[in-house]
């Protein structure tokens, strides 16, 4: 995706524009914000929602939280156009309520194409193609019975590359019509290109690899992540206990990876966050978070996105949690 050299493009282009005093291109103001759950709360992705002027398009793999669906009524209300796509192949009992509300205030909301096992996307858009548009990138669901107690993470931006290709891209999962997803500058889309996009950020690493997820079942990226750690890469990896993934846990610890799990016991910190980072505090660092497991089905059948980033301040934060969640976990 050649990430770095973008971002140093536009960066000279900043570096010139204010040197010339001319006025800095839309592209230039794109900034990248990390929310981080449950520390922080909903509060900047229910404001998100509010700021809507124009435009809502929201896909989300499973929606249960009234503050949330009554603020797109609201928006509605205003004069907002919200359209909303609901997972229906596994979630359609958890999303019949907001499906049922959200129709009922003038929400233009639509179950999922069922091409694709899930729509576990969890994304919002407001505003494309104004000077207002941002959009939310999240491995969280919009369900509140999770928010006290599940490890989640969201990237909030304004690039308008991004927006254009999750515009895009909703337009054609809205409409029940087969999309190769544009990457735009730097997303994560299954089932097109998550795989490549995951092990490339595994295998280029070369001192360390910080890992949160709530699946281990995928064989490719088990072996990309045991590779690394056998190659002497620090391989940090920090999960929810689940006996499922016993034996690729084994097998990760024996190629010499530190791992901390946390109990399933409804009361303790869940690790619901999908996220990377690599190579930390170096010149290559790189991030990635989305709603990617890693599990096949997540990776080949889904409809997933995710983003990557060479933000300093979002690594930062993404680093320091997941160190703190090692510290906080057991042993494996």
């Amino acid at each position: 995706m050649h990430i770095r050299s973008k971002r140093s493009i536009v960066k000279a282009a900043l570096a010139a524009a204010c040197a010339f005093g001319l006025a800095l291109p839309a592209f230039a103001q794109s900034t990248q914000t990390l929310v981080i759950e449950p520390d922080q709360g909903l509060a900047s992705i229910y404001k998100l929602i509010n700021a809507a002027q124009s435009t809502i398009d929201m896909t989300m793999y499973e929606l249960q939280d009234t503050t949330a669906q009554n603020d797109l009524c609201h928006a509605v209300a205003r004069g907002v156009k919200v359209r909303v796509i609901l997972d229906v192949n596994l979630e359609k009992s958890n999303n019949t309520s907001a499906y049922n509300q959200l129709s009922g205030c003038g929400v233009n909301v639509k179950w999922a194409w069922t091409t694709y096992s899930a729509t576990h996307q969890k994304s919002i858009l407001i505003d494309y193609g104004t000077s207002n548009a941002q959009v939310a990138i999240m491995s969280l669901n919009l369900t509140s019975r999770y928010y006290s107690t599940s490890r989640d993470f969201a990237v909030i931006e304004s690039d308008p590359v991004d927006m254009g290709a999750i515009e895009a891209t909703f337009n054609k999962d809205f409409a029940h019509t087969s999309v190769t997803p544009s990457n735009g500058d730097d997303l994560v889309w299954s089932p097109t290109n998550s795989r490549t996009a995951l092990l490339n950020i595994i295998n280029n690493a070369s001192t360390s690899l910080l890992v949160e997820n709530e699946e281990m079942s995928d064989s490719g990226i088990v072996s990309a992540l045991e590779n690394a750690a056998s190659a002497g890469v620090n391989v940090t990896i920090v999960m929810t206990d689940n006996s499922k993934y016993y034996s690729n846990l084994d097998a990760l610890k024996s190629a010499g990876a530190n791992i901390a799990t946390y109990p399933n016991d409804n009361t303790s910190l869940y690790i619901h966050a999908k996220a990377i980072v690599a190579d930390y505090g170096t010149s290559s660092a790189a991030a990635f978070v989305g709603s990617e497991n890693f599990s096949y089905y997540s990776l080949n059948k889904n409809r997933e996105l995710g983003i990557t980033t060479t933000d300093a301040n979002v690594m930062q934060q993404l680093s320091s949690t997941i160190n703190n969640d090692y510290s906080g976990g057991n042993p494996y």
